[in-house]
């Protein structure tokens, strides 16, 4: 599959024109890593975002001293750093490549540069990185959900229903009502 092919798969490009792609990909910087190698860590300054063209890279984060969680293993068509495109925020995660690996870089300068000289592509790729953006926030909160509820069953508490009126107008209890 060629470069163009390539970036019409990945799901931030895929509504992108033909023309629009190669002239992405002439911006497009080629990254190789070796199996174990770290791209960047957790805290690291970051500016730009990278699609995994072929290999695999493993996301993690520090819980505590040596401690890391596994937050997700990514493979060839995911991308990612994409939030370090619109804030100058430290790295939240720490990536590392699974196996030998080859990224294309997109950097928050020619996200701007895109943006001046072709505000309709520019669209379409803000778009789709807002959709991703929500698609995360939701997995994140379903994710939250499950903590606090593993929480509450390992404290021997039920969850309860989430805050709001109850049908009597008092307010519903919640999981933070039940730690306190």
């Amino acid at each position: 599959m060629n470069d163009i092919e390539f970036l019409k798969t990945v799901d931030v490009f895929r509504d992108l024109e033909p023309e629009a792609l190669q002239k992405l990909r002439g911006r497009l910087r080629e990254k190789e890593l070796r199996q174990g190698e770290t791209l960047f860590c957790e805290g690291d300054p970051g500016q730009e975002m990278f699609v995994i063209r072929r290999g695999s890279m493993t996301v993690f984060k520090s819980v505590s001293g040596q401690l890391d969680q596994v937050l997700a293993g990514l493979g060839a068509g995911n991308f990612f750093g994409e939030m370090s495109l619109f804030n100058r925020a430290p790295r939240s995660a720490t990536l590392q490549a699974e196996s030998d690996t080859t990224l294309y870089c997109l950097t928050r300068q020619d996200c701007e540069l895109l943006l001046a000289e072709d505000p309709t592509t520019a669209a379409i790729f803000f778009y789709r990185l807002i959709q991703t953006f929500i698609e995360r926030l939701r997995s994140a909160d379903n994710l939250l959900v499950e903590v606090t509820r593993w929480g509450l069953e390992r404290a021997g508490a039920a969850a309860r229903a989430p805050a709001g009126p109850a049908p009597d107008g008092d307010r519903k209890g919640t999981a933070q009502d039940e730690t306190e």
